[in-house]
């Protein structure tokens, strides 16, 4: 019985008899509010603990000799797809004009419509020369002294014809795909630099008359995951007269995202700046859109992790407990408050 007795006196949870109980309607309506706002928080937590959390981790990166995927999607409103070309040069000394692996083009009416599609092939090759290109887009300067007394082929003179008729409907041009370059910094623009100098001259009339407003709807170096922002999609710069060079200088992160799955993700995330520099009638260079990228030395782990059950079980005790502890006392509260209220007027009634 001692034994028995002892182990009844540590009893943090005393029984009350039924019949010394007072249950009141401000009880009710705590006890209902208090139900609400715990079943709420549970749910709440619940949701948490069954989310996954990001933990990011740095280190050096050590790849080496593989490829960087390029995937643009842009549209130039005022450009026909017969002109537009991509370019890339890397530090390497690898340079490619009018590139046509894995990118296509949409021909635009004015509207923005889809009007043809095609694979971004040399449009122009019979035209097509060996140019230096430089960062300034001077690559056509070389040619300049041969102007005089040039003629062109059949060809040449019904793709100019084809060309100013769509200049003069307002064609425009998507650009879309995939580009793949050496891991190593260097730069791509989109332009009219696949055309012959005097070609180009032909149709512009000079470069200031080229205009290479332009949308970006989607440009990244990998493909995404959760939670990725590039900071170009989206982007929209609109020329009204006049022309220039715009510059898009970007600094690659080599990203590696890994999966709860244990599946892992090789990407790359980016910063950037921008510059613009407007021309003059004077200039001897062409517009061009300009992405000029580095990459960082440094890779980003972003690895998804399950939250421990124990945090969830602790959060889950502090969060009940407290509304708990908290709707007793305002039952308190109110109870007392209701008594002190009723009882003087009870007392004035029995008077």
């Amino acid at each position: 019985m001692g034994y028995t007795q002892a182990l009844k006196s540590m009893d943090a949870f005393p029984r009350t008899e039924d019949h010394l109980l007072q249950k009141t309607q401000s009880g009710a309506f705590v006890s209902i509010v208090g139900l609400s706002i715990m079943a709420t928080l549970f749910l709440h937590e619940l949701r948490y603990y069954l989310t996954t959390e990001t933990v990011h981790q740095m280190l050096v990166d050590l790849k080496r000799g593989e490829t960087l995927p390029i995937h643009i999607n842009m549209t130039f409103p005022s450009l026909p797809c017969d002109v537009v070309s991509v370019d890339a040069i890397d530090m390497s000394g690898k340079h490619e004009v009018d590139l046509d692996t894995n990118i296509w083009k949409l021909r635009l009416n004015s509207h923005g419509h889809i009007i043809g599609t095609e694979y971004l092939s040399d449009l122009v090759e019979k035209e097509h020369t060996t140019h230096k290109h430089d960062e300034g887009g001077d690559n056509h300067e070389h040619s300049e002294g041969k102007t005089q007394g040039h003629t062109f082929d059949k060809d040449t003179e019904k793709m100019i014809k084809k060309v100013k008729q769509a200049l003069a409907h307002g064609e425009g041009c998507r650009v879309y795909g995939v580009l793949d370059v050496q891991r190593v910094a260097g730069n791509f623009h989109i332009s009219v630099h696949g055309l012959n100098i005097f070609v180009a001259q032909m149709i512009f009339e000079g470069g200031i008359h080229v205009n290479v407003s332009h949308k970006i709807h989607d440009l990244s170096f990998g493909p995404k995951y959760p939670g990725l922002h590039n900071p170009l999609d989206g982007t929209t710069r609109i020329l009204h007269s006049g022309s220039g060079i715009f510059k898009y200088y970007i600094k690659i992160v080599p990203t590696e995202y890994r999966y709860i799955s244990k599946e892992v993700l090789p990407t790359n995330q980016f910063s950037v700046t921008e510059y613009f520099s407007p021309m003059n009638e004077f200039d001897r260079t062409w517009p061009a859109v300009y992405f000029l990228y580095d990459l960082s030395p440094i890779t980003v782990t972003i690895r998804e992790e399950r939250r421990s059950l124990l945090h969830f079980i602790t959060r889950l005790c502090a969060v009940l407990g407290g509304t708990f502890a908290l709707t007793g006392m305002l039952d308190r509260w109110m109870f007392r408050f209701l008594e002190a209220v009723t009882k003087p007027k009870s007392r004035s009634i029995l008077q």
